[in-house]
This record gives structure tokens, C-alpha cells and sequence, in this order.
């Protein structure tokens, strides 16, 4: 902290007071310095480790030097986050899934398996089964998340397709956040909370036409 605070002063004081002395310094060697705080600076380790880190990790590492040098720090980092979140969203999008069971009572369980969000939301909607499914069917959230309106509108079309073949889909184990999610959007028919622990798991029915998603 000192040492940042001391650079910044002296930084300071050299453009607004020592200015003309700064002129008298070759640009050569301000070159140089600049070349010994990159060579300072730059984390060579990385370089050691591009084989074991992930392939997107190291595709990440290698673009933000690349734009760091063709243009500059800031728009270098503004990339690596930008890429470093696309890529973080196709993983989670790639790991949706559901495991099928049925009850004794002839329902089909879907317990879904990853978070739903904008970019798992086609990939959820090719889960189910709607011509083979019996006439009710409950989707489990107990290993899964809803994350954001993408989410919402996916639940709300496969609920409408249900509807539209003469049967009903429910939700099951919604997280906290999850049945708040819901609820605000309109899409839960009756007004009760899962036990946190999921020591009593309460069936949500979907109220279609919410969000103009559903046909």
C-alpha cells in the first residue's frame, strides 16, 4: 500500500510540477523502463502451467496478453471478462440433464440435474418426453437451480405443451430463491414454501401465459 500510494504522489508531482524535467528524458528511456516493468510485472509462471490449466483458462490467458500488447491493458481485461464469461456459460449450458423415474401412483419424475438458465434452456426443453409421458409429471429441482427469465419462460412453454396435450407438469423441491423467482412472475397456482431441508415436498402446479412464452 505504501509503495502504490508513493508512486502515485511522485507521479503526481512530476506532471504537475516537474514536468519540464520529464521532456529532458529521452523517450528511449522511458521505453526501457517501461520494457522492465512489463518484464517486472508479467506473471512468466503462467507460462509453465498453460499445459495443466484448462483449455478455455489458457485460451483466456493467451488473449489477454495478445490484446494487452496490440492495444491496452483495460481493453485487455474487458475481453478476458467477457470471453471468461461466455465460457463459463457453455459449460454450465452443456451440463444439464434429468434422471427418470416413475411413482407408484403412475407419475414420471424428472429430477433435473444443473443449473437452468438462459443457456441450458433449449437443452432443458429437450429432456422431456411429452407423447410418451403419463398425464402427470413432476420435475424435481432438488439438484438444479432457476436462474434467471430464460429459465422462467422455458418452464412455462413445456408446461403449456403439457397443457396442451391434456396433461399437467408440477415442480418439486424449489429451492428458496427459486419459489421467490416463480412466484413474483406469477407462474405458481398455490402459495407455499418446500421445507428447506425438503422434509415435505410440495408439488407446484405452473399458471401458463405469464410471460407469453407459453405456446
Amino acid at each position: 500500500r505504501i509503495a502504490g500510494t508513493a508512486a502515485a504522489l511522485f507521479l503526481l508531482a512530476f506532471i504537475v510540477v516537474a514536468s519540464p524535467l520529464i521532456e529532458i528524458i529521452p523517450l528511449a528511456a522511458l521505453v526501457g523502463v517501461m520494457f522492465m516493468v512489463v518484464i517486472g510485472t508479467f506473471a512468466w509462471n503462467s507460462l509453465m502451467i498453460l499445459r495443466k490449466v484448462p483449455l478455455t483458462d489458457a485460451f483466456v490467458i493467451i488473449l489477454v496478453t495478445a490484446v494487452t500488447v496490440a492495444y491496452d491493458l483495460a481493453t485487455a481485461v474487458v475481453v478476458g471478462v467477457i470471453v471468461s464469461a461466455l465460457a463459463y456459460a457453455w459449460n454450465n449450458a452443456t451440463r444439464i440433464g434429468a434422471k427418470t423415474y416413475e411413482t407408484i401412483e403412475g407419475a414420471k419424475v424428472y429430477q433435473v440435474q444443473g443449473p437452468l438458465f438462459f443457456g441450458s434452456a433449449e437443452g432443458f426443453a429437450e429432456l422431456f418426453d411429452i407423447k410418451e409421458d403419463p398425464a402427470l409429471v413432476v420435475v424435481d429441482f432438488a439438484d438444479s437451480r432457476v436462474v434467471d427469465q430464460s429459465a422462467l419462460t422455458a418452464i412455462e412453454a413445456m408446461a403449456a405443451k403439457y397443457q396442451d396435450a391434456g396433461k399437467e407438469l408440477q415442480l418439486r423441491h424449489l429451492s428458496r430463491d427459486c419459489h421467490t423467482l416463480l412466484a413474483k412472475a406469477g407462474q405458481l397456482m398455490i402459495d407455499s414454501d418446500d421445507d428447506p431441508d425438503y422434509q415435505l415436498a410440495v408439488d407446484y402446479q405452473v399458471r401458463t401465459g405469464q410471460l407469453a412464452g407459453g405456446h
